[in-house]
């Protein structure tokens, strides 16, 4: 059982950055693929980014491209996203998953565990 919790959310104005954090009990991530989604309300759960357990891979989603960066520190069992260039359309809850499938996945029924998610609010 991995219990995951996310913090760095809040509001901010269009333009500005956030930095998104992930955090597994008792540090356990080093065999999961890890990955950020997001949900706006009345929307679709939406894939965001995914790093390997090794970070030797990253895959991103069109809309975020460019803009967010994923990273992870396994010692600490931390997993990171960072937010550039905001645009009020990136504004939804984001929640951070781990999945068995080491590589990674974009596909939200591939990850077992998931944390209650941290709110983003861009402003225009």
């Amino acid at each position: 059982q991995v219990q995951l919790a996310e913090s760095g959310g809040g509001l901010v104005q269009a333009g500005g950055s956030l930095r998104l954090s992930c955090a597994a009990s008792e540090h356990r991530i080093n065999n999961f693929g890890m990955a950020w989604f997001r949900q706006a309300p009345g929307k679709e759960r939406e894939f965001v980014a995914t790093i390997s357990y090794s970070s030797a891979s990253t895959v991103y989603s069109d809309s975020v491209k460019g803009r967010f960066t994923i990273s992870r520190n396994n010692g600490e069992g931390t997993v990171y996203l960072q937010m550039n260039s905001l645009k009020p359309e990136d504004t939804a809850n984001y929640l951070c998953a781990a999945s068995y499938i080491m590589v990674g996945s974009n596909q939200p029924g591939d990850y077992r565990y998931w944390g209650p998610g941290t709110q983003v609010t861009v402003s225009s």
